[in-house]
């Protein structure tokens, strides 16, 4: 077999396999809610199937071997992190406050290796541009910080007004996407086809137009069309 032939095999072949890997060692975790053993264990499996895509002068066989003795040590500190809160603490770390009661935990952030600088930006994201709004600030496992401000900054709620609210037993329904009803959907929401062209008629359209429809918890259908009847569209960040 060419070499050429056998690298794009082994590519295809190595990207399933750590696809399927990862999708079952990790779920649905995101890059930024990795741990540190999510973040060594990802890199660690990424050079393994590296070396299964191009080197081929690897028996596929052996890295497979290794690949599969990683993955099962791996799995199985997930399942012992499960199960066992002080190992969960070990390989995860466990969350750490830099903000108590408005003061700033120097101690905790040099711990951390977490800048003033850093803090500071992350609060920026939380839409919190002084310091002194904040009670306490705890910067998780992933790295991401929590904020909780002090109460006279916090925003108000209907309950805090006491305004009456309808309850609310569910969650937005996708009903079409990209032109395609989501017949399961319908099915497990008990919503009927008649009814959904019915509603998508009384806009003057056809399924066919409609690029996104979803039904929310309000009981209210949104409709986004193919065609937006916009003459200018702003296409600039």
């Amino acid at each position: 077999m060419p070499d050429y032939i056998e690298i794009i095999l082994r590519t295809f072949g190595a990207f399933f396999v750590l696809m399927i890997t990862v999708r079952l060692l990790l779920g649905k975790q995101t890059v930024a809610q990795m741990t540190y053993f999510d973040f060594v264990a990802a890199i660690t499996l990424g050079a393994m199937t590296a070396h299964l895509a191009f080197h081929t002068s690897l028996k596929v066989s052996h890295v497979l071997l290794s690949f599969g003795i990683f993955s099962g040590i791996t799995f199985l500190i997930a399942y012992i992190s499960l199960k066992s809160r002080r190992a969960r603490k070990f390989f995860a770390g466990a969350p750490t406050v830099v903000i108590q009661n408005g003061k700033i935990l120097e101690h905790n952030m040099r711990k951390m290796r977490y800048t003033l600088d850093y803090l500071n930006q992350e609060l920026r994201e939380k839409n919190v541009f002084d310091i002194n709004e904040v009670l306490f600030a705890i910067l998780e496992t992933s790295g991401t910080l929590t904020v909780l401000k002090k109460p006279q900054y916090r925003p108000v709620t209907r309950q805090d007004l006491w305004i009456a609210t309808k309850p609310e037993q569910r969650l937005s329904i996708e009903l079409i996407m990209d032109g395609n009803i989501i017949d399961k959907n319908l099915r497990e929401n008990q919503i009927t086809h008649s009814w959904l062209k019915n509603e998508v008629n009384k806009r003057r359209l056809h399924i066919k137009d409609v690029t996104y429809a979803v039904l929310g918890a309000d009981g209210h259908l949104y409709i986004d069309t193919y065609d937006d009847h916009v003459q200018s569209p702003i296409d600039q960040e």
